[in-house]
């Protein structure tokens, strides 16, 4: 039973720096969470992970959406958080059946399929960024929403929608802030009727909370500091590398 800080070292070796990626992503770079989940699935269950997980997103979400509280595209959050809703609650619904593994391959082959397409279309095409359309943005926002649901990797859904049009870092950092400020409330309901909050998962969640709020302000701090050429190109490896992992993790997991 995870009481204290020292009540199981192995845990808290892999959900610090797990905590500190959640942070920094919703600081501005988003991505980053999505390989904070199969780094505390080292130490303990993908299920159980995920619900120690959600409060400390919760926490984190309303410290970004307090710092980027002026930095919003209102447009693509009324498209986006409908769609996302529908994702959760297709994610409630189907929670017995959904083969995690499967969801983690499937969002792996969207990242880094969606980096190749972005570096063809921009060093082929010189396209001009797009904007916030209605269809695709309730569809990606339900992809979103239902693989944050399930692994808490709802990120690169919402990157392949918003991404190409080109928003300025601050702007995309809090539409994301907002956006999975929306999903996770949403999510808490069905996580406890589900069970997932146990006082055990509660008393960890609350020993990492300190960890979470800091590198939240740290990722505000570095996005407000980096150019917009820089925070495109860094979002981009990250969303390729944490495609590759994804797409490991979901193929040795079905495989296995």
């Amino acid at each position: 039973m995870i009481l204290s800080p020292s009540g199981d070292l192995a845990f808290f070796l892999t959900a610090i720096p797990a905590v500190i990626l959640l942070g920094l992503s919703k600081g501005g770079f988003s991505g980053l969470s999505s390989l904070a989940m199969p780094l505390m699935a080292l130490a303990v269950s993908p299920v159980k992970a995920a619900a120690i997980v959600l409060p400390i997103l919760i926490v984190q979400d309303w410290v970004s959406v307090w710092a980027f509280r002026r930095d919003f595209d209102l447009r693509n959050l009324a498209i986006l958080i409908p769609g996302a809703a529908v994702g959760v609650a297709a994610g409630w619904l189907l929670a017995a059946r959904v083969d995690e593994q499967a969801v983690r391959l499937a969002v792996g082959l969207i990242s880094v399929g969606f980096v190749v397409f972005m570096i063809v279309r921009d060093r082929l095409a010189g396209a001009e960024p797009t904007r916030a359309n209605v269809a695709p943005g309730l569809f990606w926002g339900a992809i979103a929403g239902f693989t944050s649901f399930v692994s808490h990797a709802g990120a690169p859904p919402m990157m392949v929608y918003v991404l190409p049009q080109r928003l300025a870092p601050r702007i995309f950092a809090g539409t994301s802030a907002f956006l999975f400020a929306a999903i996770n409330l949403l999510k808490v309901g069905p996580y406890f009727l589900l069970g997932q909050f146990s006082p055990e998962n509660l008393t960890a969640s609350a020993w990492l909370l300190p960890v979470a709020v800091a590198s939240t302000f740290a990722g505000v701090w570095l996005v407000r500091r980096v150019s917009s050429e820089r925070f495109y190109l860094a979002v981009l490896i990250l969303t390729f590398v944490i495609g590759v992992k994804l797409i490991w993790d979901g193929a040795t997991g079905l495989l296995a």
